[in-house]
């Protein structure tokens, strides 16, 4: 290990404490998170099935964003 690994662990930390933040105080506000158009939800009476692909390929978009933003930077 060198002292990059700590910096990265570092900054992952404060994003997941960040992320941790918003999700504590905007949960009212973040509900459509999860239904978009194109998540799979199969509900019956014993058996739940949820496949949150949209959501899953917007953050993937988002989380690439900001890693190439970073690495600009």
């Amino acid at each position: 290990m060198n002292a990059d690994t700590g910096k990265y662990l570092i900054i992952a930390g404060v994003l997941v404490v960040l992320s941790g933040v918003v999700i504590y105080f905007f949960h009212n506000k973040l509900h459509w998170i999860g239904r978009l158009p194109g998540d799979i939800r199969i509900e019956k009476e014993n058996f739940r099935f949820y496949f949150p692909i949209t959501t899953m390929i917007l953050l993937s978009i988002l989380v690439s964003f900001l890693l190439w933003l970073f690495r600009k930077l």
